[in-house]
């Protein structure tokens, strides 16, 4: 088969020829369709600090992914051949404590698909069939299919803390903090601020109805909150960027009791005004990957009873090439000026 190989410990990824992975018992093969570019996949290019840090090569990357169902392994009893299906990225364990109170989100032996195992950067992979999401409904497009892992996640951290008629902050318009502020609208917010320094993104914001785009390049979330008439700050944090000046941006313009989720990263260290965590009485949370597998059941229903929202969504992903220009599109996503970048693996079929 086709796939995209980092074939050792260095820079780069190349588009070869590997052998078809075996299917095992518990296991089922998907023929991939659509495939996104993420952060991660990224930092496995470059193999940068990050990457060493969490991968061994050689390996296929990619983990956000959508396909058919080719072959089921003889002990798989659910997932049938022709199903579609989206993948959860995360393997675990199911027999450390976590994982056996049900809590599998929080496995400690989770093992990464694309990161620590074989990914979707190829025309067929391999996955238990636990972590093969069915799609039932038809109107589940490969290229939504195959951003419900980073659906996922803005999923999970939007609806960490409830949200009628709360306003909210989201920093970082990134895809997912894209995808955050269209749950958080869904599910009852009143009004929704989001914040970039890329002028395309906070356009595409703009155009998907958020009620304030701000560029923090050159203005502060304080006057945000002046413009839209708040007096009290926000009641919901959502911190999708990890860069260093946005949590404590966001923790200076909370209300009192006000409750902060974090998905982005740090790269580095943050200080941040931990006297008025206290004094404001702010709860903070970290958020990870997705609850497995009620944030999937989550995006499913929300995705088919609301066509707009599925419309939202789908037009996150602005860029869809072949797989056989993947350089193209790992530099439109290394760009960060677009939303969501799908390879179209398709062209090998």
């Amino acid at each position: 088969m086709k796939a995209l190989y980092k074939s050792g410990p260095h820079e780069g990824l190349e588009l070869v020829d590997r052998p078809e992975p075996v299917t095992g018992p518990h296991e089922v093969k998907i023929r991939v369709e659509t495939a996104g570019i993420c952060g991660t996949d990224l930092h496995i290019l470059a193999y940068d600090e990050a990457a060493r840090s969490m991968i061994e090569a050689p390996l296929i990357p990619g983990h956000e992914f959508y396909g058919e169902v080719v072959e089921v392994g003889e002990l798989a009893t659910h997932v049938q051949l022709g199903d579609k299906v989206s993948g959860e990225g995360h393997v675990v364990c199911g027999m450390c404590r976590n994982c056996r109170a049900g809590r599998r989100q929080m496995c400690i032996n989770t093992v990464s698909v694309g990161v620590q195992r074989d990914g979707a950067f190829a025309e067929y992979v391999v996955i238990p069939e636990t972590n093969a999401w069915v799609h039932r409904d038809e109107s589940i497009t490969p290229e939504l299919g195959a951003i419900f892992d980073p659906f996922g996640n803005a999923v999970h951290t939007a609806l960490a803390y409830p949200l009628v008629g709360e306003d909210v902050l989201i920093t970082g318009a990134g895809p997912i903090g894209l995808m955050a502020a269209e749950v958080v609208r869904h599910a009852g917010a009143r009004k929704i601020v989001i914040t970039d320094i890329s002028a395309a993104r906070l356009d595409l914001a703009r155009s998907m109805g958020i009620d304030l785009a701000v560029d923090v390049s050159a203005n502060r979330i304080r006057e945000a909150q002046q413009e839209m008439g708040m007096v009290e700050g926000f009641d919901i944090g959502l911190e999708m960027s990890g860069h260093a000046t946005a949590l404590p941006e966001m923790i200076d313009n909370m209300n009192h009791g006000g409750k902060i989720a974090m998905l982005g990263l740090p790269s580095s260290s943050i200080d941040i005004n931990w006297g008025k965590v206290v004094t404001h009485m702010l709860t903070l949370k970290g958020i990870y990957g997705r609850e497995m597998y009620e944030t999937w059941y989550a995006m499913s229903a929300m995705l088919g009873s609301n066509a707009q929202l599925r419309e939202r969504i789908s037009s996150i992903v602005t860029d869809r090439l072949p797989a056989t220009e993947w350089e193209a599109g790992f530099e439109a996503a290394r760009a960060g000026q677009g939303g969501k970048v799908i390879l179209d693996w398709t062209v090998f079929n």
